[in-house]
């Protein structure tokens, strides 16, 4: 199948071949269709998987072929559980609208609100952003969403994860009860299925390549090490195997910023990021990273959330997280289109029930190796450690029965869903 067929527009088209991309994924396969025929969206997708222009790709053919002829209301809003994942969206829209008559813009906090605020008063078709700033300068009156016609919530698990429900149902009362919805999650759990069925309208089922399937390809590997032992036992790894791109996931802010001192500290070039640092300072460490300039990227999981990072060789879980999902998000980032990829988890006695959790949701038993030297201690705690955020989730529950698998709709059922867009 190619891009023409999925019925995108000679603009679209031209901005996705000079982007390099020939043949549509499995996730813009399914989901363009039934967006462009203006049919809510309830889609499971990895990060990595393409979901981004699965959903940016048709609201802006919808948008350029359905334009306002004076004013440039925000039409389309997407909304994001981070920073990065916002500016990482933003690019795409940008990247996509190239041949197009359209304006984009995206906020979010962190940074100077002032040319944020410039931009949606010069007028913008699509919008980037997250809950809080958003929600911010709403309450400042500059921006307005009364006229939003397309609704996208991205990464809907990490926002509830990140205890954004509230103020996803302050943002969805400010825009128009009649509107086309589309949500993207990682996982169905039963507060994304609660979710779904308050914002989404008979929605479309979308589900690709199952979580386990992708893991399987992904070269994994245990060491079994004392708790106070981790520390060495990572930095002894990355020296031994001379890596120069590693992706490290602590659980704590705290701990991630421990760690990248302790490399520094041991000549291997590393920086933190975490919901603490400064947007700027995530920026950068980003780019340092992503230019070979640091070795190690120490991060959280909510700061990595949606970071762009191609071709990733190393992943390494310096604490397994204690949502099995969670495991699956982190090492997916390496071995992506096909190439070469190992995630390496460090586990200690406290942590074992964890891994059991990780073994029977991936349906694979991992192979554990233990370096002499970084023994587990006999007498270590075995009881998982206390989490931060206590998040009551992951069943892998199938949507409801309202939620029905995906046909073609012919014109007149399209024009019937979509909203009345007169000036």
């Amino acid at each position: 199948m190619s891009f023409k067929s999925l019925g995108l527009s000679e603009a679209l088209l031209k901005a996705v071949a000079k982007k390099g991309y020939t043949k549509p994924s499995p996730i813009q396969e399914q989901a363009i269709p039934p967006i462009i025929d203006g049919r809510d969206v309830l889609a499971s997708a990895q990060t990595g998987t393409g979901k981004t222009a699965s959903f940016t790709l048709p609201l802006l053919h919808y948008i350029s072929e359905n334009p306002k002829k004076k004013i440039r209301p925000i039409r389309a809003l997407i909304l994001t559980p981070t920073r990065e994942l916002a500016a990482q969206v933003y690019a795409n829209v940008k990247d996509y609208s190239a041949f197009l008559d359209l304006k984009s813009a995206v906020i979010f906090g962190g940074v100077n609100q002032r040319p944020q605020i410039a931009a949606l008063r010069s007028g913008v078709d699509v919008l980037v952003a997250t809950p809080g700033r958003l929600l911010d300068l709403h309450g400042q009156k500059a921006v307005s969403l009364k006229r939003v016609e397309i609704f996208v919530l991205d990464e809907a698990d990490r926002m509830l994860d990140m205890g954004f429900l509230k103020a996803i149902e302050s943002v969805i009362n400010l825009t128009p009860n009649r509107r086309q919805n589309l949500l993207f999650s990682a996982t169905y759990s039963k507060e994304i299925k609660r979710l779904a069925h308050t914002i989404l309208k008979e929605p479309i089922q979308i589900d690709v390549t199952p979580e386990n399937s992708t893991v399987k390809a992904i070269a994994q590997m245990v060491y079994r090490v004392a708790k106070s032992k981790k520390t060495a036992l990572v930095i002894k790894l990355i020296n031994d195997g001379n890596w120069h791109q590693v992706l490290v996931f602590t659980r704590t802010k705290h701990g991630a910023n421990r760690l990248a001192k302790s490399m520094a500290n041991s000549q291997i070039s590393a920086s933190a990021i975490h919901g603490n640092k400064s947007q700027n300072a995530r920026t950068k460490a980003l780019k340092d990273f992503k230019s070979g300039k640091i070795r190690v990227l120490v991060a959280t999981d909510i700061a990595a959330r949606g970071l762009d990072i191609p071709l990733l060789p190393h992943v390494v879980n310096f604490e397994l997280p204690n949502i099995p999902e969670d495991y699956v998000h982190r090492i997916g980032r390496t071995g992506r289109a096909g190439a070469q990829g190992e995630a390496l988890s460090l586990v200690c006695t406290e942590e074992l029930d964890y891994l059991k959790s990780i073994e029977k949701l991936i349906d694979l038993k991992l192979s554990k190796t233990i370096i002499e030297g970084f023994e587990p201690q006999p007498d270590e705690a075995t009881t998982p450690p206390k989490q931060g955020q206590n998040r009551n989730r992951r069943h892998r529950n199938a949507p409801s029965n309202n939620v029905k698998k995906h046909s073609k709709s012919n014109n007149n059922q399209r024009s019937k869903r979509r909203r009345n867009t007169s000036n």
